[in-house]
């Protein structure tokens, strides 16, 4: 190796270097060589799809994908020691989405710029190609098909010395030749199938989007102070960006209150809602297992075929079986009626408590002709008309009695004055104020000038046919 050529490559190896942080260039230790990572820039809203008619990959057939980045292609190269002088870099040409055809033309560019800079260093300008203008030197355009390439390599030297003419691999699905696909030995489309590509793709993609997003300045419409994006969290639906110091408050006080459906973006009537992994990052584990629980517990409620067991201790959710009303517990065994969650009684018709009455009662007058006939099937003709019979009586007690104040027996005042004498617990009380009177002498409550109802023994007593009014003195 002379010097010249030694000299120009130790240049250019640094100069790659310091222009090049160590994800897109990386030296060899061992060799003069070394890896370049190009990645593309791909213009906006540009999407990636699988043909339907694909064989290979049928889970994704007809998908298309937006995306905003995707894998690099990867330069792989070694200098020979009559470089640059004399001979070109020997290299190999690597990426996941392009065709080992459209790789072979890439290939094949590069051999054409290092004839137009023999004698000159060329590693640069084969890296600002890729970089800047693989994608229109290829005809790619939105949307790209991704296709699998045949595995069949042939050698390239075979290739120049059958073929007569110069192929041309240019187009984003190559040319059409009448003769066997020529694929450069070089190129070399490192990729499973179909399937395990498009995975690749998307998962560098959102890779790279979040590393984009960490390294820009956010303002949190809450707090109004600018932070970097590895310092802030955006909402996967709308986009919209927050601290996330105060996204953790705000979801730490929604999960105490239980609120863990309402998650949303704090944007005014913005209706996206934070995924269970948004908020798993940011509360603590203990918040995060009661959110995790009650949101099981609330998705569950909406599910027609879901009951509770009944017991406290208990209370797991159990799958009801279609026209069945016996639900039992998996875990305690427990055998219940899903309707009155008590012990399952089979076809006798479920208890009401005397609390649930008023419930029925009002149930059963508003509903429909079918309804009706429901809730006589499941809790018994009798007991409905109890019901109703109890809410007709207490209705009417409320009308037209008082309870006593000591023990609570509804009292009815025909006639008489208003000293009332309780026939549960034979307490003397007033009729007016509905105060306890004394035993010994019950009429000074309305003798005494100092009680309310000094004066108003026969207040509003119906005397004769007349409302006899006492005069209260003031």
């Amino acid at each position: 190796m002379s010097s010249e050529d030694r000299e120009a490559q130790e240049d250019e190896l640094l100069a790659l270097a310091s222009i090049y942080d160590g994800d897109e260039f990386r030296k060899a230790e061992s060799v003069q060589g070394g890896e370049t990572r190009i990645h593309l820039d791909l213009p906006q809203n540009f999407k990636i799809f699988v043909s339907g008619n694909s064989n290979e990959c049928l889970q994704n057939s007809g998908f298309e994908y937006t995306i905003c980045f995707l894998p690099p292609l990867v330069l792989n190269f070694e200098l020979p020691p009559d470089y640059p002088s004399s001979s070109p870099p020997s290299f190999t040409l690597s990426g996941k989405w392009l065709s080992p055809t459209q790789l072979s033309a890439l290939c094949k560019h590069l051999d054409n710029l290092w004839e137009e800079h023999r004698g000159s260093v060329v590693l640069f300008a084969w890296m600002q190609f890729l970089k800047e203008e693989t994608l229109a030197y290829l005809n790619i355009v939105s949307p790209f098909e991704l296709t699998m390439g045949s595995q069949k390599k042939v050698q390239r030297r075979m290739a120049q010395a059958s073929s007569n003419t110069e192929l041309d691999f240019g187009g984003a699905t190559g040319s059409d030749i009448d003769q066997e696909e020529v694929v450069d030995e070089r190129a070399v489309q490192d990729v499973e199938s179909l399937s395990s590509l498009i995975q690749e793709i998307l998962d560098f993609d959102q890779a790279q989007q979040i590393k984009c997003f960490n390294s820009k300045l956010f303002l949190c419409n809450i707090c109004f102070c600018e932070k970097l994006g590895s310092e802030c969290m955006y909402f996967l639906e709308c986009r919209h960006v927050y601290c996330k110091a105060c996204l953790k408050d705000y979801f730490e006080i929604q999960i105490r209150d239980g609120q863990v459906q309402c998650l949303n973006c704090p944007e005014p009537k913005c209706p996206s809602v934070a995924t269970p992994g948004q908020v798993k990052e940011l509360v603590e584990a203990e918040l995060f297992a009661r959110y995790d629980r009650l949101l099981l517990q609330s998705t569950l409620d909406l599910m027609a075929d879901v009951v509770y067991c009944p017991r406290p201790s208990c209370q797991l959710p159990v799958m009801q079986e279609p026209g069945c009303t016996m639900g039992i517990c998996s875990s305690c065994n427990f055998a219940f009626c899903t309707l009155c969650r008590l012990t399952y009684h089979g076809v006798s018709p479920c208890k009401v408590t005397a609390e649930k009455l008023m419930d029925l009662r009002n149930e059963y007058l508003q509903a429909d002709e079918a309804n009706k006939r429901f809730l006589e099937q499941r809790y018994g003709k009798r007991v409905i008309q109890k019901a109703l019979e109890e809410m007709e009586s207490k209705e009417w007690l409320e009308k037209n009695s008082k309870s006593c104040p000591c023990c609570g027996t509804p009292i009815e005042k025909l006639d008489g004055c208003n000293k009332m004498t309780c026939t549960g617990c034979m307490q003397y009380f007033c009729w007016i104020c509905m105060g306890s009177l004394s035993r010994a002498n019950p009429y000074k409550h309305f003798t005494d000038p100092a009680s309310p109802c000094f004066n108003r023994l026969f207040h509003a007593v119906d005397v004769n046919g007349d409302i006899w009014e006492d005069e209260i003195e003031d």
